[in-house]
């Protein structure tokens, strides 16, 4: 069965705010941020996994203007072309090729969508959704790219957790920049 996999950039106190504060590289902070070599290679690894996406409205909204004139490899390709589920009870304004709203408790949404997919459900960025997620024990994998730095700006992706969670590593890799990719299974997450 297809997991989902939740992925976001953070900074190393889990803010989620603004992810080309974390990653400094990234010059101007109006494209996408720019990763190390590292950290671009498993992003890919991890969106080939992947056959379709969820996304919180405001993401949605925010995305929909961007990516589709991008050309910001290999991420720009694979959004544009997967399957996006947008988590919204309004229509979506404007046009984004496979992206379609879809509503409704949680879990019976995951629960269709993971009957339907042949290959893992990304989360991307969509802070409220991946929180809501998280809370109902729903995300099967946590992937982060955690850049070198603290920053008290912003929410967190963490604050406001039901309970306590242990989590199984799968893969941690520092990178050249001082950057971290770390990949966890969620042990109790349901189908």
């Amino acid at each position: 069965m297809p997991n989902i996999v939740l992925y976001t950039l953070v900074s190393l106190d889990g803010a989620t705010e603004d992810p080309h504060r974390y990653f400094p590289e990234t010059g101007d902070g109006n494209g996408a941020p720019v990763f190390d070599d590292e950290l671009a290679r498993l992003e890919k690894e991890m969106i080939d996994r992947q056959g379709a996406v969820l996304l919180g409205r405001r993401t949605y909204d925010e995305w929909s203007r961007y990516w589709p004139t991008s050309d910001e490899q290999p991420f720009a390709d694979f959004i544009n072309a997967v399957p996006k589920y947008v988590v919204t009870s309004t229509p979506l304004a404007g046009e984004w090729t496979n992206a379609q709203p879809t509503s409704g408790p949680l879990p019976d949404m995951v629960a269709q969508l993971k009957a339907s997919a042949d290959r893992d459900i990304g989360v991307h960025a969509s802070i409220t959704l991946a929180k809501s997620l998280l809370a109902a024990d729903l995300v099967d994998e946590l992937c982060l790219a955690v850049g070198r730095v603290l920053d008290p700006v912003g929410p967190r992706l963490f604050a406001g957790l039901p309970e306590r969670r242990e989590l199984e590593l799968v893969e941690a890799a520092p990178t050249t920049s001082g950057s971290l990719w770390l990949r966890y299974r969620l042990g109790t997450a349901r189908t």
